[in-house]
């Protein structure tokens, strides 16, 4: 069992060390490196020799030492090790060093020395960082591997907690299967929904950005785009912001787009040119301290955190901003002059930019729920938390994030379930769909979006699946990208997901930002079949009770087959 366990093990553990990076870069390497792997269960420990590793990983040759383990894996599971350790992580020492002296990868790192010891069983946080630093300062940029890593271990052995690690384990595979029972339950709902009613074939056309089925055709019209750099002097922020005005006579309905952590306004740029062509003025501003550009300054020295705390106060305070700015636009710009309809908007936000949209549309930060969620941060499986425990240091007040001109948002991967909790989200009163991915690893649906989707109490909520969808599914390649998004962090047929977001957006926004009531025929379970690709099915529910949803995640493992 200790052998098997082992290998079970490492496959995640290596991801986990590929993951993470220090804060500075050290004059020397380290006097010795790990010679050896110590595996403890309990009472029982062995030992793998760092060279035999090194032989497999370089050769595919497995000696005497390795046999011993190797024989208890697949030949799958051992290529995937072998590329794992050899896989050059392509970053500079610098770039390395910067994350992980922020208050998120401080909690990562210490999350992994629970697992990776030193070998006297003391956390390994300092040998890890230490051993990235030097790995990264060893190959300037070239790119280092879990075994440089290994190498520069700053111990003669690291020791591996197996017991922890199968803690760890059997926590993530509790979360796989209530997770996988939950998208059953809404896969279930769906088709019986859509089962129920006539299936839309009418309407279904080509998507004008992605090339591939989209939904409701619609009358096209030639887009004009307009860049400001509006200032914000009493906050002290410059707020770049794409307006996309549609070439046509009267006032026009109008959707603020907000991107994530770490992106820009570029990201979406797609779905504004979609819904711009449809008859939305759309608005796109970049939110700085949570941009590209801030990831940029913190890989680069220039800035010592992720984003500010501050950040999920000022993202909603900048969509008011830039809302009131284009406002008194309307007055001297002549193509904005009689153009908009700024008492009717809409919102649609990713990621970080989908906890935007929520405050916007009226749900408060919840401090308790983060009091009690938050001292519980290094043993929680859900990532995004990481992020939403930034706002505990916020100054304890009741912050008036909400906008009435908002009326009806989209929330893509939104994150929620501390920084707003079911006190914060039972706070919304309009229109609101949630939009998830059931292989999103960054902000997990069940937890990020099914379960708060139960929470909401407006009655008219939607809850969008992506069989397949990951967080990174929806979003268009940046030029403006500082770490380009690997393509198995994209997972498959981005395309297709990019279709749904602009097939769905567009009846939405008609039906409740819009005022156009017909459109609603398109927001059901049959419309999502009649647009949903093979590759990343498509489900769509209208309500899913917390009764109903708990008892799915207590029952036995069900299929969450789509079809």
């Amino acid at each position: 069992m200790l052998n098997r366990l082992f290998f079970k093990s490492s496959l995640s553990l290596s991801v986990a060390l590929m993951t993470v990076g220090a804060n500075f870069v050290p004059a020397v390497r380290p006097a010795f490196g790990a010679e050896r792997i110590n595996i403890s269960y309990g009472i029982l420990q062995r030992s793998i020799p760092i060279k035999s590793l090194e032989l497999f990983a370089r050769t595919g040759e497995i000696d005497e030492d390795f046999a011993a383990y190797a024989r208890y894996v697949d030949k799958k599971e051992l290529e995937q090790l072998r590329r794992l350790l050899v896989t050059p992580i392509s970053l500079g020492a610098i770039e390395v060093s910067q994350f992980l002296y922020t208050a998120i990868g401080q909690t990562l790192l210490e999350r992994l020395g629970d697992v990776i010891q030193l070998e006297s069983g003391l956390n390994g946080f300092y040998a890890i960082r230490s051993a990235l630093i030097v790995s990264a300062a060893q190959k300037q940029g070239q790119g280092f591997t879990l075994l440089d890593v290994f190498r520069n271990y700053s111990s003669n052995a690291i020791s591996i907690n197996l017991s922890r690690t199968q803690e760890i384990a059997e926590s993530v595979q509790i979360l796989i299967n209530q997770t996988q029972n939950a998208v059953a339950l809404i896969n279930q709902e769906s088709r019986e929904e859509a089962g129920s009613t006539e299936v839309l074939t009418t309407g279904v056309t080509t998507g004008v950005t992605t090339g591939v089925t989209t939904g409701v055709t619609t009358r096209r019209f030639r887009v004009q785009k307009i860049t400001f750099n509006f200032n914000d002097v009493s906050r002290n922020r410059v707020i770049n912001t794409d307006v996309y005005v549609p070439v046509t006579s009267g006032r026009r309905p109008v959707v603020v787009i907000s991107h994530g952590l770490g992106s820009d306004r570029a990201s979406f740029a797609y779905l504004a040119q979609y819904l711009a062509r449809s008859g939305f003025v759309v608005v796109v501003p970049e939110h700085p301290g949570s941009n590209a550009a801030q990831l940029q300054a913190l890989l680069s020295g220039r800035a010592d955190t992720v984003t500010d705390p501050r950040e999920f106060v000022e993202r909603p305070l900048d969509i008011k901003f830039v809302l009131d700015e284009v406002t008194m636009l309307q007055d001297s710009n002549t193509i904005l002059r009689g153009r908009l309809n700024l008492e009717q908007v809409g919102v649609v936000g990713q990621s970080f930019g989908g906890y935007t949209a929520l405050a916007l549309a009226g749900a408060k930060i919840n401090f308790e729920q983060l009091n009690k969620d938050c001292p519980a941060l290094r043993s929680s499986l859900n990532v995004s938390q990481l992020l939403q425990c930034l706002a505990v240091r916020l100054p304890k007040t009741e912050y008036n994030l909400s906008d009435s001109r908002v009326k009806a948002v989209i929330a893509i991967n939104p994150v929620g379930s501390s920084i707003l909790g079911q006190t914060g989200l039972r706070q919304i009163n309009i229109p609101i769909m949630i939009v998830a991915g059931s292989a999103d690893t960054v902000t997990p649906a069940l937890p990020e979006q099914i379960q708060p989707f139960t929470w909401l109490t407006t009655p008219n909520k939607y809850l969008a699946l992506i069989n397949g969808g990951t967080h990174f599914s929806t979003i268009a390649e940046s030029p403006n990208n500082t770490l380009p998004i690997p393509q198995e962090a994209v997972g498959a047929s981005p395309e297709v997901s990019r279709s749904y977001i602009e097939s769905l957006s567009f009846p939405f926004f008609q039906t409740y930002v819009a005022q156009q009531p017909s459109y609603i025929n398109y927001l059901n379970a049959s419309y999502a079949k009649a647009i949903s690709q093979a590759q990343l099915p498509l489900s769509l529910v209208r309500n899913i009770t917390p009764n109903k949803l708990q008892q799915a995640l207590n029952s036995s493992p069900l299929s969450s087959n789509p079809q």
